[in-house]
């Protein structure tokens, strides 16, 4: 236990210092991981030893410089962007968690709907404003807590339990909010804020994530070393890297959709023609014309306007088509309106549907199934006559 210590410990969604512990002689006896407060006023430190500390030891404990002023950048930067998302989207935000990180920031607020990608810049454009004004943080200890809410007007964070005095944020006009936590000198040393992504917690709360500092440099280095790849790979005359690769999307996209409907016509042709020259292999049963046949790859739609031109082409009988497509079965009867009256298409296609495991049912004249042993489907179409034969009889 040592008498006192530099390190702060996580409280306010602020996480804890890191650092390590010095022996006499300066040597680095142990690293400090993270402080936390097991108990109120009491601080204990996550400690990971490279040598045995003995009681009475005298240890000097020395808080990583970087990673709490990477820290204090974040937490001043939550409050900016606190104020900043109740000028843009309403008085009616309000914090309902916050991480503060030296990596990063996170900060959840009572909305009820997406905040918009103009919305979202407009807050960056409000936090950053205020970051190259470069204002003086001032804080104000040992505030009563009256004069803190009603002089001060200062904001009391959620999930906060505060005392009769606190402690008192203020960022100039912009900025005014009750907190404990380490923060810059001024919002100049923010370097820039820059939003992440924006996203649903829970209903009714939203949550950002941002960057500031160095943070915010390595994340302009990425999209930079991006628009690099992208200007490299699809060009961007007389447009930004945005604009081009939207613009080549979309006709990718549309080059897409129309390789898919000329396959698809292909696959409708090449079916039909097959249906078509199979048409000599109609067989009878009972007095009823019966036409099964197999056409893999073909959607729903494409087996119904099959079946149709099959049933006009009759003129009267039993249409049976199936298909196998991403290892499940589709089948479709039909049957022409002059036979229903002795053969009904649900009937037919239950029979049938039961061979490939699945079933299914529908009209009279049309009707529908599923199944998942394609393996069976070249048998199950065979029986499909038998099957007619036996209804009909």
């Amino acid at each position: 236990m040592l008498n006192h210590t530099p390190f702060y410990a996580d409280s306010g969604g602020q996480v804890g210092d890191m650092g390590v512990f010095r022996d006499s002689s300066g040597n680095v006896i142990a690293d400090v991981n993270g402080c936390f407060m097991p108990v109120q006023g009491v601080r204990a430190h996550k400690v990971k030893a490279r040598q045995p500390i003995r009681l009475g030891q005298k240890l000097e404990a020395v808080v990583h410089a970087d990673v709490r002023e990477a820290t204090k950048r974040n937490h001043t930067g939550t409050h900016l962007l606190h104020a900043a998302l109740r000028e843009t989207l309403g008085k009616h935000v309000k914090q309902a968690g916050s991480l503060v990180a030296p990596g990063h920031l996170r900060f959840d607020f009572s909305h009820f709907t997406s905040v918009p990608d103009e919305e979202l810049q407009d807050i960056e454009d409000l936090m950053n404003r205020e970051v190259l004004k470069n204002t003086r943080v001032e804080t104000f200890e040992d505030v009563p807590l009256d004069v803190a809410i009603n002089e001060f007007k200062a904001m009391a964070l959620f999930g906060e339990k505060y005392g009769e005095r606190v402690r008192v944020v203020k960022i100039g006009e912009f900025s005014t909010e009750l907190c404990g936590g380490t923060h810059t000198m001024a919002t100049g040393e923010i370097g820039l804020l820059k939003i992440l992504r924006e996203g649903s917690v829970s209903s009714g709360v939203r949550r950002v994530e941002a960057v500031s500092g160095e943070g915010s440099l390595h994340h302009f280095r990425k999209d930079h070393e991006l628009e690099h790849v992208l200007t490299s790979f699809i060009g961007a005359a007389g447009a930004s890297p945005a604009q081009a690769l939207k613009s080549e999307l979309e006709r990718r996209d549309e080059e897409i959709r129309r390789l898919r409907k000329e396959l698809e016509q292909m696959r409708m042709k090449s079916a039909s023609s097959a249906v078509s020259s199979a048409a000599d292999q109609v067989q009878d049963a009972n007095g009823i014309k019966v036409l099964a046949q197999r056409v893999d790859n073909l959607e729903r739609n494409q087996m119904r306007t099959l079946v149709d031109n099959m049933r006009n082409k009759l003129g009267s009988g039993v249409v049976v088509l199936g298909s196998v497509q991403d290892g499940k079965v589709a089948l479709i009867v039909g049957v022409t309106k002059d036979l229903t009256t002795r053969v009904q298409a649900g009937k037919i296609i239950a029979a049938v549907a039961k061979k490939v495991g699945g079933k299914g049912g529908g009209r009279p004249d049309l009707a529908e199934a599923g199944g998942t042993e394609p393996g069976a489907l070249d048998s199950a179409l065979q029986s499909s006559v038998d099957v007619v034969r036996a209804l009909a009889s």
